[in-house]
């Protein structure tokens, strides 16, 4: 059973920074697509940055040059970096894998206020 688990969330300043973790289980994530969305409420759901099977990054327009994904293979566990954080970039974020299936973490909030 594959299992994603995010951590890493919660309330900062703007200008801030937090560091997400997904931990996952059940799969190895080595050269799977990995990925981290966000939602808010009323607002689809978006991609904020995702590494390719290819090893390949993408990044969301609203976080380029300031959130960063990266991986550890020998910790199964992907992350994302995210600095200068805004008031917007307030949401719930979820990881995803892609393996066979799409996988979600449960999501964890990222609250950027004063």
């Amino acid at each position: 059973q594959v299992q994603l688990v995010e951590s890493g969330g919660g309330l900062v300043q703007p200008g801030g920074s937090l560091r997400l973790s997904c931990a996952v289980s059940g799969t190895i994530i080595s050269s799977k697509p990995v990925g981290w969305y966000r939602q808010a409420p009323g607002i689809d759901r978006e991609l904020v940055a995702s590494i390719a099977e290819d090893g390949s990054i993408k990044y969301g327009d609203s976080v380029k040059g300031r959130f960063t994904i990266s991986r550890d293979n020998a910790k199964n566990t992907f992350y994302l970096q995210m600095n200068s954080l805004k008031a917007e970039d307030t949401s719930v974020y979820l990881c995803h894998l892609e393996s066979f299936f799409n996988y979600w973490g449960q999501g964890t909030r990222v609250t950027v206020s004063s």
